[in-house]
């Protein structure tokens, strides 16, 4: 009665495209249709390169940091909206919290 089951060993791990979390893919991705969407070479070599410019930043300043930093910042500095407010936690402009 042998079975192959797998096991995860992490289950909070974030999502990726290849080897880039989420995060850092995104802007990649968005200058790339951006790019696409201008029409020309010249606008898309440079949506490419700012978009790879911009997903080097977001790692080097997500480095040594939690890995969900991105979210948190997003949180912190956003205005929150009713898609993203949460319930269980106070609005991100109450900076002070009693109890």
């Amino acid at each position: 009665m042998r079975t192959d089951t797998y096991i995860p060993r992490r289950l909070d791990d974030q999502w990726k495209i290849g080897f880039w979390d989420i995060d850092v893919a995104a802007p990649v991705l968005f200058m790339f249709f951006a790019g696409y969407l201008a029409g020309s070479k010249l606008a898309f070599v440079c949506c490419l390169v700012t978009g790879v410019g911009l997903a080097r930043w977001i790692s080097r300043i997500k480095a040594d940091k939690h890995p969900a930093f991105a979210l948190h910042w997003l949180y912190w500095h956003l205005p929150t909206n009713p898609v993203t407010a949460l319930r269980a936690t106070p609005a991100s402009h109450l900076r002070r919290m009693v109890g």
